[in-house]
């Protein structure tokens, strides 16, 4: 269920982008080749060689691995700069803040603490693949109108998650 629900916000998001006048290609490790390409890597960096915003959803296509490994495998294989990781909270905390009203922001925190503070971020799989790989990450809101553009544009959104 969890491949098809990316499937799903691939396409919303994919809908939205396009609506927004940016060219976009969908990508997926799940056959539906009436409404995505399946991934290929090949194909995945020429599109974006020619400037276009590729979404890869569907997981990878293999039960036993989230969603988080997947985009991580796939940031990696197509020698991405970062991950974005979109969530209901506006960052890494100190505890989880839907839960503690005394948790602490990070604006800034490294892999390392990360680990020793024992904070979640995102699977161990996905988190020690990205660690291993120096692949930053960036923790954010996605449900806060504009922020994905934020973080497109640079600005300092949510938490920078670093060697």
């Amino acid at each position: 269920m969890g491949m098809l629900a990316t499937a799903i916000n691939g396409l919303a998001l994919q809908s939205a982008l396009e609506d927004a006048g940016i060219y976009t290609r969908l990508q997926t490790a799940i056959k539906m080749e009436q409404v995505a390409e399946p991934y290929i890597k090949r194909r995945a960096v020429r599109h974006l060689e020619k400037g276009r915003v590729v979404i890869f959803s569907g997981g990878t296509g293999n039960p036993y691995f989230t969603t988080d490994t997947a985009a991580v495998l796939r940031a990696i294989e197509i020698d991405a700069d970062v991950i974005l990781k979109g969530t209901r909270v506006d960052g890494v905390y100190t505890s989880d803040p839907e839960k503690d009203s005394t948790a602490t922001k990070f604006e800034n925190i490294t892999f390392k603490d990360v680990m020793s503070k024992g904070l979640k971020v995102m699977d161990m799989t996905a988190f020690t693949l990205s660690e291993e790989n120096k692949l930053p990450i960036i923790v954010f809101d996605m449900n806060k109108k504009g922020n994905l553009l934020k973080v497109l544009s640079g600005e300092n959104v949510g938490t920078k998650v670093d060697i």
